[in-house]
C-alpha cells in the first residue's frame, strides 16, 4: 500500500529569527508563503488556520 504525496503547511523561523509558513506542493515546490514575518510561532500558525478557511471559496479573477 503506498501513500499519495500531498501538499502541507511548514512553519519556521527566518534569518531575522521571525515565525513564517510556507505551503509546499507534493513535488517540493513551495506556491504560497506568509509573506510576513510573525513574533511567535502562534502567529504563522493563525496566518495557516486563516487561509485554510477562506482559499477553498475563493474566486479566480483575471486582472489586465
Amino acid at each position: 500500500m503506498t501513500m499519495t504525496a500531498q501538499a502541507r503547511f511548514e512553519v519556521y523561523r527566518d534569518r531575522a529569527d521571525e515565525w513564517r509558513w510556507r505551503l509546499v506542493a507534493s513535488n517540493g515546490e513551495i506556491i504560497a508563503d506568509s509573506a510576513e514575518g510573525y513574533a511567535a510561532k502562534q502567529g504563522a500558525q493563525r496566518g495557516i488556520e486563516s487561509v485554510k478557511r477562506v482559499a477553498g471559496d475563493a474566486p479566480v479573477v483575471d486582472v489586465e
